[in-house]
Parts: structure tokens; C-alpha cells; sequence
């Protein structure tokens, strides 16, 4: 890998789990020349890395005003879980549609298990990124090739919103009940059952975030 694509990729990672890790909150300017002399890498890089997490949807990359962390509004958060309602369900269906292979259905239960250690220890952080992760694995096992595409800029919303800081316990057993069922609806190969558990579960969390605005 030429050096130039290494110090972006490493300029990227870095950047990406500032924002993911809450430590650059929504709204955080992020300045080329800042960066770049805190990860000890020259401008180039550090821009390239800025519009490649722009495409993720995790930057606004501003017109000469630089860049900043995403900073959704109300009627953004609608918009994004309205897509995620119509777009999720219609994946785990199809996942259960088609049968999952024992080993995908294995990484998904091992996830489920994985995020309610995380619960339990309250390693909320870890918590949100094992949950996009179980989220993006449900969305490859639709088979659909064009959905993880055009649920990126979505996927990260919560994450950087920290929505488990805001469940209580009930919500988030409820919460990780729901990623267990939806898992065994995909095992026993019901699409029906699948869609509903998961538009329960995404109606839940914009429930909790519209709460909070």
C-alpha cells in the first residue's frame, strides 16, 4: 500500500473514533492543520480522510468554512429513522427469506451476547459500536447488495448521539430483547415476524431520541 493511502487511512480511523467515541460531540469543528499536527501527518492526508467521512455521513464538510461533526436537528433524526423503518425491516425479512448459514446466524448471536455484556457493565461506547456492527451484519444478510450503500450516511446517527446514555434499564433489556428475537425470527425463517421485531426496534430508539430534543 503506497505511504500516501496509509497516512489516510490512519488519519481516517483516527478522526472516525474521536467522532464515534463522543470525545468530537456533534457540531465539533474539525481543522485540517489541528488534526494534522495532533496525529502527526501533513494536510493532505488529514483533507482526504475529511471527505471520505463526509461520504460516511459522520462529517459536513462546509464550503470554506472547513469541516465539523455532523449536527443532526429534529426533523433530520425523523427523516434518517423513517429510512432506517422502511429500509431495516425489509432486510431482516429478506435475511429470513433467504436462510442465513449456521455461521452467520452464530456471529449474530455472539453479537446479541457481546452487547448485553456491555450493557451489563454499562461500557456504553463499546455498547453503540457493537450494535452498528450487529446492524450492519443483519443488513449483509439480506443479500441485497445496494442496502449497506444506501443506509451508511444513516447507520451512524445513534452512535454519535449516544442513545443508550438516555435508556434506562427497562429500555435496554427491552432493547437488546429485540435484537435476540429478530435473530430467531431469521433462524426460523419467518419474514414476517423478522420485519415486525425490527420496526419495533427502531420505532423504540427514535422514540427515546425524540424524547430528549
Amino acid at each position: 500500500m503506497p505511504a500516501g493511502q496509509r497516512a489516510t487511512d490512519t488519519a481516517y480511523e483516527a478522526v472516525r473514533q474521536m467522532i464515534l467515541s463522543g470525545e468530537a460531540a456533534p457540531g465539533t469543528r474539525l481543522g485540517e492543520a489541528e488534526l494534522a499536527e495532533m496525529l502527526g501527518l501533513s494536510r493532505t492526508p488529514v483533507r482526504e480522510a475529511l471527505q471520505r467521512l463526509g461520504a460516511d455521513g459522520l462529517v459536513e464538510v462546509l464550503p470554506h468554512r472547513g469541516a465539523r461533526v455532523v449536527l443532526w436537528t429534529a426533523a433530520d433524526l425523523e427523516e434518517i429513522f423513517e429510512l432506517r423503518t422502511l429500509l431495516e425491516p425489509y432486510a431482516a425479512a429478506r435475511a429470513a427469506r433467504i436462510g442465513l448459514e449456521e455461521p452467520v446466524l452464530i456471529e449474530l448471536r455472539g453479537l446479541c451476547a457481546a452487547m448485553e455484556r456491555a450493557a451489563a457493565e454499562r461500557e456504553l461506547a463499546r455498547l453503540a459500536q457493537l450494535n452498528s456492527r450487529f446492524h450492519a451484519a443483519l443488513i449483509d444478510a439480506s443479500g441485497n447488495q445496494r442496502l449497506p450503500a444506501m443506509l451508511t450516511s444513516v447507520m451512524h446517527a445513534p452512535l454519535i448521539l449516544g442513545t443508550f446514555h438516555r435508556y434506562d434499564a427497562e429500555t435496554m433489556a427491552r432493547s437488546m430483547a429485540h435484537h435476540r428475537e429478530v435473530v430467531d425470527a431469521i433462524a426460523a425463517r419467518d419474514p414476517e415476524w423478522a420485519a415486525s421485531v425490527m420496526r419495533s426496534h427502531l420505532r423504540a430508539a427514535a422514540a427515546n431520541l425524540k424524547e430528549d430534543q
